[in-house]
């Protein structure tokens, strides 16, 4: 990792498509320095990263256009600690279930995701789900298009799962991902969780 964690670590949000404000409002609000990131040059100097929610095909794209993919990746394998939520899990998942054709992800988390697993906008919903590595009372989780983890490899750790077993937040390593959206709900336990990593690493 090129940054060096401080008490105000320097974070990165991907920019380029999704709900990247409500992370950086988030990040910053729990003390983080919080910049935006859409250019292959500005990883270096990041202590950490967030990939947002949005539409991941549209995502994958333009992460490929502007050149981060590959150099966001690799700076992924090697440590740097990362939260991606709703299409931002799709992102960082190692595999896709219903992706759109020629859709890649940056494959640093070993999960099948699938795409839209609730079905359409029409088919948000809310729900608390007890979370006990978070600690405290249960995730209040809003679900928007959201996915679903289908398998995980053995050195993933699941964080929360709805009532009927399917996985919704998990962690490998420097790695957390969740199919819902923490920064709608004003939960902030998995930017905390996130930012531990950070100050960690």
């Amino acid at each position: 990792m090129a940054g060096s964690p401080t008490a105000h670590p320097r974070i990165g949000v991907l920019a380029l498509q999704g709900d990247f404000r409500e992370h950086i409002a988030s990040l910053t609000e729990l003390g983080a320095d919080v910049v935006p990131l859409r250019r292959p040059e500005e990883i270096a100097s990041l202590d950490g990263v967030v990939v947002p929610g949005g539409e991941s095909s549209v995502m994958d794209k333009l992460s490929r256009a502007f050149g981060v993919a590959e150099p966001l990746a690799q700076a992924i394998r090697g440590g740097l600690p990362t939260y991606g939520t709703c299409a931002g899990m799709i992102m960082l998942s190692a595999r896709i279930a219903a992706g759109i054709p020629g859709q890649q992800t940056l494959e640093v988390l070993d999960t099948t995701v699938r795409r839209n697993a609730f079905g359409s906008q029409n088919d948000s919903f809310e729900i608390d789900i007890p979370m006990p590595a978070l600690g405290g009372a249960p995730v209040h989780a809003v679900f928007i298009r959201a996915p679903v983890v289908e398998e995980h490899g053995p050195g993933v750790e699941v964080l929360g799962a709805l009532p009927d077993g399917q996985v919704v937040a998990v962690q490998q390593g420097n790695v957390i991902a969740s199919a819902f959206h923490p920064e709608v709900a004003g939960e902030d336990r998995f930017h905390r969780r996130f930012l531990d990593l950070v100050h960690s690493a």
